[in-house]
């Protein structure tokens, strides 16, 4: 194994061509130039210099060395770069999976507050939804997850990973404009119990099961799909009605569907997990209080 200060240190001596010399260019003293290149020869395993009267010369096996010398003080330098650009925290690649409502609002904000500071942190998506998002984490296909939880529900996660809440999605009905519930301000969903609904995800059709069951009524769930331009389209056609979170109200079609408040309030909690030794590493950390910045503008509004 080859100690990258006498590979230096070699470099200089080729390249001033004596010790003396090299020891002035780098501010050491001639005999600790000697050591190094005997700890060197020493690890290479064969001389590397051969004196010819008052001169040194390379041998065979220095002058190998020396053709590579370049090359490798050229990628120790790149490589270190590349460690200071992490460390202060100007580049990275962080893998996020993150359900589509939240892609669609809280992560393009989130990125472009990171890109406007941090260029150089590149971010790459995945979407799913939870729980299968939380277990992509937890098998390393990717270093943050944005999921949501319903009330009462507990995510089954590692002790070594931690939740960072985001915010409380509150949930809306979505109507066709011409319903006549949609002069409503609120609406309650017992109010809703004849109607024919959407369903998105297995964990939001297991939401409003739940709600409707302790209502006394059977949702007629007629579609489930978590695509929210098809829900959308599904409700102005007069197919059904259905429950979306507040995040992509500001996505509705404008004189096709209304999205009206539930009544009693019902909301889900939306958090990033990561594993916590990863909230050490600066990239993930600066996406992560990025992603928080966002959702408390949200909130704020």
């Amino acid at each position: 194994m080859f100690d990258s200060r006498h590979i230096r240190t070699f470099h200089e001596v080729v390249t001033s061509g004596s010790y003396s010399a090299a020891a002035r260019a780098l501010g050491y003293t001639q005999p600790a130039i000697t050591q190094q290149m005997k700890a060197l020869e020493r690890a290479v395993g064969t001389p590397l210099f051969t004196r010819v009267g008052r001169q040194m010369r390379l041998t065979e096996a220095g002058r190998s060395l020396a053709r590579h010398c370049e090359v490798i003080l050229d990628s120790l330098t790149a490589a270190q770069a590349q460690m200071q650009a992490y460390t202060r925290l100007r580049a990275g690649t962080v893998r996020v999976c993150a359900f589509p409502s939240a892609s669609a609002t809280l992560l393009p904000e989130a990125l472009a507050g990171l890109s406007a500071v941090h260029p150089d942190i590149r971010v790459e998506l995945i979407e799913d939804e939870p729980p299968g998002s939380l277990h992509r984490l937890t098998r390393g296909e990717c270093d943050i997850t944005l999921a949501f939880t319903y009330p009462g529900l507990h995510e089954d996660v590692p002790d070594e990973v931690t939740e960072v809440a985001l915010l409380e999605d509150q949930l809306t009905v979505l109507l066709p404009t011409g319903h006549a519930l949609a002069r409503r301000r609120a609406v309650k969903l017992a109010d809703l119990a004849q109607e024919r609904w959407i369903a998105g995800c297995l964990r939001c059709r297991a939401n409003l099961l739940h709600a409707c069951a302790e209502l006394g009524f059977v949702p007629d769930i007629a579609f489930a799909t978590d695509d929210f331009l098809v829900v959308q389209s599904l409700v102005a056609e007069g197919l059904g009605v259905a429950l979306m979170p507040a995040l992509v109200l500001p996505f509705l079609a404008p004189g096709r569907v209304t999205g009206r408040a539930l009544q009693p309030a019902a909301r889900r909690q939306v958090s990033a997990y990561a594993f916590r030794d990863h909230l050490r590493i600066p990239a993930t950390a600066l996406v992560l209080a990025e992603l928080k910045r966002a959702a408390d503008r949200r909130v704020g509004c």
